[in-house]
């Protein structure tokens, strides 16, 4: 959607009666349903003068297209200006050009991103040749209007009130600079003589109006790179009835394309059943077979790990336009996209935006926009107290929608050893649900309970030598200092030679394929729908042991974990309601972080009767604290005056019923002999 369109006689008439932002406001209200704030009602004004002065140019023909505020499809971007005409070798062409206010830039450490001045602090934001880049690249790989009419799309970025190029055009930025060349305040004429280059001759075809109506289709050139990614990449292969559901997904999709039938689909699995890996094969067959096809998440975590598994730096936009946040279908049409793939889906709310104040529902928003949509899912991993994802959630926006629901269930587990024993154990354990599994062996999961944090930092660092694929996770219990101080710590233990950060701010959501990050700690924002080889998992505060039973205490999370918000106003209130829910959300996050880990889980609380717990539920534990005299004495009398003692004294002083008969017996023996003598 164009917001703003006409040619460049008519914007510099425009601009002269000092009426332009007032007709891009009216046009945005009108087709956007926007409203627009002061500050960008300025911006307007600003950045649309200055860029008439350089139309001014007389090589610059009046014919010229001019479009602002286009829309981009598929997503909620829009470009800042367009020029459309002709080159000299009269190829139909469109400059993207990205206008920047800013005053005053800073290079980053990461890719692509720069620093600048932004709401009133200094914020990491994408460099504006990246941004315009990415805008063409997007448009070619989904407008077949564009692909078909070989039209040229030149990005470049304007930042007109920057007098400083260093930062903008260091060296680090190079690859992208390349692609979309950036002029500042004082390349006036550079600009200039860089349009006229592209736009020789006047758009007398409507290019814009065009491309706006060009049909919405993936490139061959998009499904030919995501395949040739995922070739040889192990990660990703579909075993057993994960290739049942996939096939019968794609079927799906393709019939509800077909005959414009709304489908959905649920796929319940719990972790490691390989739900994730089904969904990034299904976006890149799906792409494949010409369908619009987006991978959705709540989570960012998922998404960006997914796409740094499979992108390289080059192709890095043209994979992020697939994986999208579960916020981003509020204003979508319906049956807009063939297939939306919904990974995580417990994570879903209700509300979207920064501030929960778009939208209704993002289920029924999601179902709403899709000819077909997939929802996998596992209930048990709800952690945030406005998490609403469920199959009867799904169901009900299903049967509003008119669609057909197939459900399915992933039951082969391949995290944790492949161990059901385990989940149910871990079930058991955290009193989440009575399973028959007490005991945990080592034949069927490697978990053990560790009495430092030094020493599980140790384990960790150790395993993590093999392959970068061990990390330290823990509870959200402890404030993150470090993302204002970096000399700071976050967590600690009193009488440890133990200090770690939360995963750092600069790593985003890479922390847990980040070459650096075993260094730090990540939290259930950071892991939840990923996987290692070995997790080292701290228990915080929040849940405890005490005589056998499990106790969560939502007030002991940090104050900047938001899975909790409005926790203690609902204590006030609704006092029952809001224990039981904190205590889900609170299991449900220790369950999630304690079957990250393929291989091998080790575990630390702070608390030794949280510790001693753990290890009771242990078949090959043993004592290691000694007996004293007087304990045994007590444990042989209570043994041997009723024998269903022993095992109840097993349990509760963490020792081998075995010991205890063995000592029941030497004690009669020798009083046998006592009464011989």
């Amino acid at each position: 959607m164009i917001v703003y369109s006409n040619s460049k006689a008519r914007f510099l008439r425009d601009v002269a009666s000092e009426n332009i932002e007032s007709v891009v406001f009216s046009a945005v209200n009108e087709k956007l349903g926007l409203r627009v704030s002061k500050s960008e009602l300025r911006s307007w004004r600003n950045s649309l003068t200055h860029m008439s002065n350089v139309l001014s140019a007389q090589e610059i023909p009046d014919n010229a297209g001019i479009a602002i505020e286009y829309n981009i499809p598929l997503t909620s971007k829009r470009i800042d200006f367009i020029i459309t005409g002709t080159n000299d070798a009269h190829e139909q062409t469109a400059v993207i050009i990205e206008l920047k206010q800013w005053a005053e830039v800073d290079v980053s450490d990461l890719d692509a991103i720069v620093k600048t001045r932004l709401g009133g602090g200094i914020r990491e934001t994408s460099h504006p040749s990246y941004q315009a880049w990415s805008y063409a690249a997007h448009i070619e790989d989904y407008n077949e209007t564009v692909r078909n009419e070989s039209i040229r799309l030149v990005p470049c970025a304007h930042l007109h009130n920057l007098t400083k190029s260093d930062a903008v055009n260091d060296v680090r930025y190079a690859e992208h600079t390349q692609k979309a060349p950036v002029f500042i305040a004082g390349d006036f004429a550079k600009l200039q003589k860089f349009l006229a280059q592209h736009i020789r001759y006047g758009d007398d075809t409507d290019l814009m109006y065009r491309i706006e109506h060009g049909r919405i289709k993936p490139s061959k050139s998009l499904a030919d790179m995501l395949t040739s990614m995922m070739q040889g990449n192990e990660e990703f292969r579909l075993l057993d009835e994960q290739k049942l559901i996939y096939e019968h997904a794609i079927n799906t999709a393709v019939q509800a394309h077909q005959n414009n039938k709304k489908q959905v689909i649920i796929v319940k699995g719990g972790p490691g059943t390989g739900k994730s890996v089904i969904a990034i094969n299904l976006l890149i067959k799906a792409t494949g077979r010409e369908l619009v096809a987006q991978y959705v998440s709540r989570n960012s975590a998922p998404r960006e790990v997914f796409q740094a598994k499979l992108a390289s730096t080059i192709t890095k936009t043209r994979i992020n336009n697939l994986f999208k946040g579960s916020g981003t279908f509020t204003e979508s049409p319906s049956n807009f996209f063939d297939l939306l793939i919904v990974d995580e889906a417990h994570r879903l709310n209700e509300k979207s935006g920064m501030f929960s104040n778009k939208g209704e529902n993002q289920v029924k928003e999601i179902i709403n926009a899709a000819k077909c949509s997939i929802f996998f899912i596992d209930e048990s991993q709800r952690v945030h107290i406005k998490d609403i994802g469920s199959r009867a959630e799904i169901k009900q926006w299903a049967l509003f929608h008119g669609a057909q629901v197939s459900e399915f269930e992933l039951k082969s587990q391949f995290r944790c050893n492949g161990s059901d024993a385990y989940l149910a154990w871990l079930d058991n354990t955290l009193q989440i649900r009575e399973t028959a599994n007490f005991k945990l062996t080592k034949d069927e999961f490697n978990l053990q309970v560790v009495d430092s944090p030094e020493e599980l930092e140790n384990k960790i660092r150790e395993r993590n030598r093999i392959n970068n694929k061990a990390r330290m996770v823990a509870g959200y219990c402890w404030d993150w200092k470090s993302k204002k101080d970096p000399l700071a710590y976050d967590i600690s233990f009193d009488g440890h030679d133990f200090a770690a950060r939360w995963n750092l701010a600069s790593q985003g959501m890479h922390w847990i394929i980040h070459e650096d990050s075993v260094n730090e700690v990540g939290c259930i924002h950071t892991c939840q729908g990923l996987e290692l080889d070995y997790v080292g998992v701290i228990i915080g505060p929040d849940m405890i042991v005490r005589k056998g039973k499990v106790i969560t205490d939502g007030l002991e999370r940090s104050k900047h974990d938001q899975t909790l918000k409005g926790y203690k106003n609902m204590l006030k209130s609704k006092p029952a309601l809001a224990k039981a829910l904190a205590g889900e959300i609170i299991k449900n996050t220790y369950r999630t972080l304690l079957t990250r880990g393929q291989k091998a889980c080790y575990v630390y609380s702070a608390d030794s009767e949280t510790r001693d717990y753990l290890k009771s539920r242990l078949q090959s534990h043993k004592s290691t604290s000694p007996i004293s005299y007087e304990l045994k004495r007590e444990i042989v009398n209570l043994a041997r005056h009723d024998r269903s003692m022993v095992a109840e004294c097993a349990k509760k002083y963490q020792l081998e019923e075995a010991d205890i008969r063995t000592w029941v017996a030497k004690v009669e023996a020798a009083e046998k002999y006592a009464l011989e003598e």
